[in-house]
């Protein structure tokens, strides 16, 4: 299975996955420009995609809006809450044969439940719809550009700073209803020096070190994504544009109201970008495996948690 087949679906799912309850974030990124290239299956050389070059710019808002919350005696939250999210998508491409996305937009909507059941277990489940489109003209939304979406997942906590868990994904990116698997991850350490994985909005791996209470600085790997749903020589497909960052991520805490600046320099080390049919076939296809190379990554972001 090809990586990028993985992690199409997986990404549409986690945009519904709620995170970090009660916290409003606002993100931009820029992607350098870096050429196109195809990966053939087996162990063939990568080609070259003429001279397509490409590059991005990445607006992100979101924020969880908790309306009932309380904990029981082992400090686990019952909650109740709703999910904004959005993204844009400035793609700029150059010297293309072929028609290319030049911009996406992301809205998406959800409503999420977490309860503890037990000592040891909690469950997480939510249902949303969203608005994949590739453009920003809402006279021109339809019922194709929406995706509607549910699931839940099953977290044990292994000990204070482990928790793993797994369930069920559904949500209409064929057109009609699928079920993908659901995977949950985090583990963090304590301490000035902390170790941080999460498989939840996204995958964001990191170590960092606490100078003080102000500053913090980190070595990151995270992956993101945007999907816009279109029709293109008269099938329905979706394009898709994801990437894998790593770089140093400074954390800047202002004030003692939760209010938080972030950033991160680095490379874009894979930004797969191509159309797929929006059926079981074309989302296995072998013959999709278009990316962007290896680019500079830069990216500043701002946190209030309440």
């Amino acid at each position: 299975m090809k990586f990028k087949s993985f992690i199409l679906p997986t990404l549409i799912t986690l945009v519904y996955l709620p995170g970090k309850a009660q916290e409003v974030s606002f993100k931009t990124e820029y992607l350098g420009k870096s050429g196109y290239y195809y990966l053939p299956p087996g162990e063939k050389p990568r080609e070259k995609i003429g001279d397509g070059k490409g590059s991005a710019m990445v607006y992100q808002a979101g924020v969880n809006i908790p309306l009932s919350k309380k904990l029981n005696e082992n400090n686990r939250p019952t909650v109740w809450g709703i999910g904004l999210g959005g993204a844009y998508v400035s793609l700029k491409n150059k010297n293309f044969a072929d028609d290319m996305v030049s911009e996406i937009m992301n809205l998406q909507l959800g409503i999420y439940h977490q309860r503890p059941l037990n000592d040891r277990w909690s469950m997480r489940a939510n249902v949303g719809m969203g608005i994949f489109a590739p453009n920003t003209d809402f006279g021109k939304i339809s019922f194709r550009n929406v995706l509607v979406s549910g699931g839940v997942v099953f977290i044990r906590h292994l000990n204070p700073n482990l928790d793993i868990g797994g369930g069920v994904a559904i949500n209409s990116s064929l057109g009609y209803p699928m079920i993908f698997p659901a995977v949950y991850v985090k583990w963090k350490t304590n301490g000035k020096f902390d170790v941080n994985v999460e498989l939840v909005d996204g995958l964001d791996v990191s170590a960092g070190y606490e100078f003080d209470n102000r500053f913090k600085l980190s070595y990151a790997l995270e992956m993101n994504g945007q999907v816009a749903l279109l029709k293109k020589d008269g099938k329905d497909v979706i394009f898709s544009h994801q990437y894998i960052v790593t770089g140093f991520r400074p954390e800047i805490k202002l004030g003692e109201k939760g209010l938080s600046v972030t950033g991160m320099v680095g490379v874009n080390l894979y930004r797969p970008a191509s159309y797929n049919e929006r059926t079981l076939k074309g989302m296995f296809a072998g013959n999709n495996d278009y990316y962007f190379s290896i680019s500079p990554y830069a990216s500043v972001g701002l946190k209030m948690k309440f």
